[in-house]
């Protein structure tokens, strides 16, 4: 790759908005008869597809040489030294819904780092972008985490699992915890921006299991260049495609993940 990372996520910042122009047009067009099941409370629909599709074949002109993971599979590749980890539409059922509040998640990975992230909320049209060293950005402006400094006056957004039932008692152990101990809990429904209002400090952590890496490579390299800090449930680095995170503010992340290590040993 010869350029720098900021021009790069200058681009994807391009792809993202088209892409979520597309799915805003869409909005109003969407049946019953186009939603599909993936699985138990997994949804599909053709904007999903064809946003990705329009993602990918955009990404492919920028690094034609990167692979690709993607949510809905439109493109058959595996990882490479540069690999596009993309979500078209992170917030599927809020969108068959109409609540407005979905997605569109970019990562660009080098290796095993991600090195560029977008996060464009479609509703509001708000893009959450950053690349390595240089920050993180909200429609231009730079952007941090909250000060707050500690998990009784912070407040935490969540997601509950749609498969994956097998921790879900320790994880509402650690949710009525929080429910009892902080400001509350948020659930919004799209992990991306969930974790884009981490980063511009609307909240101080966010935590959630039976994650994907399209779920969280965008909005993670944004809460870490707006200065928080990610983790999986250990303290650990292995958040990508260890299918659990926590993203704050980094002042609470030792207190935070106290709490996760005793609700989850």
């Amino acid at each position: 790759m010869s350029r720098e990372p900021e021009q790069i996520c200058s681009e994807i910042i391009e792809v993202s908005k088209k892409a979520g122009e597309f799915i805003r047009q869409e909005l109003t067009r969407i049946q019953s008869h186009h939603i599909q099941s993936k699985g138990t409370h997994d949804f599909v629909t053709y904007v999903d597809k064809s946003a990705e599709t329009i993602i990918v074949e955009e990404l492919k002109r920028i690094l034609p040489e990167a692979g690709f993971i993607t949510e809905e599979n439109t493109i058959k590749s595996g990882q490479k030294e540069y690999t596009w980890i993309v979500d078209p539409l992170d917030g599927t059922t809020n969108f068959i819904h109409g609540i407005p509040c979905f997605s569109v998640s970019i990562g660009l990975m080098q290796n095993a780092e991600i090195i560029a992230g977008v996060v464009y909320e479609v509703n509001l049209d708000e893009c959450f972008y950053a690349w390595k060293d240089g920050g993180a950005y909200l429609n231009g402006k730079p952007i941090k985490v909250s000060a707050t400094p500690k998990l009784k006056d912070s407040l935490l957004a969540s997601g509950f699992p749609y498969h994956d039932y097998s921790r879900l008692d320790k994880y509402l152990e650690l949710f009525t915890w929080c429910l009892h101990n902080t400001h509350g809990v948020r659930r919004l429904g799209s992990a991306a921006v969930d974790m884009a209002y981490v980063a511009c400090g609307r909240f101080d952590a966010f935590f959630e299991y039976g994650l994907n890496a399209w779920d969280v490579a965008g909005g993670a390299i944004i809460v870490q260049e707006a200065g928080g800090r990610v983790t999986d449930f250990e303290g650990k680095n292995n958040y990508l495609f260890g299918g659990e995170l926590i993203a704050t503010n980094a002042k609470i992340c030792d207190e935070f993940l106290e709490q996760a290590k005793s609700a989850f040993e």
